[in-house]
C-alpha cells in the first residue's frame, strides 16, 4: 500500500471498552476527522423491536489528520483511547479506498429493515431443528429480531410457539 506525500492517510485507533463515542468526540475536538462505522441491530423492547447502533468493529475507529501536518503523539493521551495501532513501530495506515467500502457496508446495512435483516418470512414453510419438536413442519406467523413464531400442528390442534432462528430450518 502507497501513499503520497499530498494525501493524510487514515489510522486506527483502539479504544477503552465501549468508550468509542468519547474517544471519538475527543478526537473531533482536537481538529482531527474520525470514523466510527455503526450498524444497525434490532433489539426487542416494550414498543416491539427497535433499531439500535453499535460500533461495527467494537474497540476500533478511524481518524486521520485535517489540519496537515498533525501530530500522532496526543492520541495515546486522548480521552477514550487506549493506543494507536501500529505495525511495529509504524502507525497502521488505511486507504482511502477500504474506508469507502466500509461506508458503502454501512449505509446499506443502516437501510434494512427488520424483515430484511432475516432471510425467514411469513407463510414460509419450516421445520424445527428443536430437540423437543425436532422434524415437525409448520408455517411461519411472525418475524422478530430474536424469535420466530411458527404454526404448528400439535394433537390435532394450532399451535404457535416461539422458537430462536437457529432452530428452524426452510422446508
Amino acid at each position: 500500500m502507497t501513499f503520497s506525500e499530498s494525501e493524510d492517510p487514515w489510522y486506527l485507533a483502539y479504544t477503552k471498552p465501549r468508550l468509542e463515542e468519547v474517544a471519538q468526540l475527543n478526537l473531533l475536538q482536537q481538529g482531527f476527522e474520525v470514523y466510527l462505522p455503526l450498524y444497525k441491530k434490532f433489539k426487542k423492547t416494550e414498543q416491539g423491536s427497535t433499531p439500535q447502533f453499535e460500533p461495527m468493529f467494537p474497540r476500533y475507529l478511524f481518524f486521520r489528520a485535517k489540519l496537515g501536518q498533525q501530530s500522532l503523539s496526543t492520541i495515546r493521551s486522548t480521552k477514550g483511547v487506549n493506543n494507536l495501532v501500529r505495525f511495529g513501530f509504524e502507525p497502521a495506515r488505511i486507504q482511502d479506498e477500504l474506508i469507502d467500502l466500509i461506508r458503502e457496508m454501512e449505509a446499506s446495512r443502516n437501510e434494512v429493515t427488520i424483515a430484511q435483516a432475516t432471510s425467514f418470512q411469513v407463510g414460509q414453510s419450516v421445520r424445527l431443528k428443536h430437540n423437543a419438536l425436532a422434524n415437525l413442519q409448520g408455517l411461519i406467523q411472525g418475524v422478530g429480531s430474536k424469535r420466530i413464531a411458527v404454526l404448528l400442528e400439535i394433537l390435532g390442534r394450532p399451535t404457535v410457539v416461539q422458537v430462536e432462528h437457529h432452530q428452524i430450518d426452510v422446508y
